[in-house]
């Protein structure tokens, strides 16, 4: 895969790592402020819930993350195509149901770097 679609993919997978943890394990005292559109009475009854999404993201980034460790390129990037379609289509829907930020926060960089592994 060229460098750059690697780099985007990690980031990606970063990206993903800070949503897990915002949503595993800071969702009551950093989620507030970071989704502003919530009443901040909604986190506590929604931790369990926003917990279960954080998982899935950690899902995410680790298949991103695993498609930077195959050694074989096509396999590589199939892998990195499944993971970076799920990503794009999770944000697809997220900006449809939750607010249309989240379509430029994970679809269009998914997209970008879907494309990026074309070079």
């Amino acid at each position: 895969m060229p460098l750059i679609a690697q780099i985007l993919i990690a980031l990606i997978a970063a990206l993903h790592l800070y949503i897990c943890w915002l949503e595993m394990f800071a969702w009551e005292s950093r989620g507030p402020n970071t989704f502003r559109s919530l009443p901040r009475d909604l986190f506590a009854p929604t931790k369990v819930l926003a917990a279960n999404q954080g998982l899935y993201n950690a899902f995410l980034a680790a298949g991103l993350i695993w498609s930077l460790l195959i050694g074989d390129p096509v396999w590589a990037r199939n892998v990195a195509w499944f993971f970076l379609g799920c990503v794009a289509v999770a944000g697809a829907y997220g900006a449809a149901t939750a607010g249309r930020k989240i379509l430029f926060v994970q679809t269009v960089p998914a997209v970008l770097a879907w494309l990026a592994t074309l070079l």
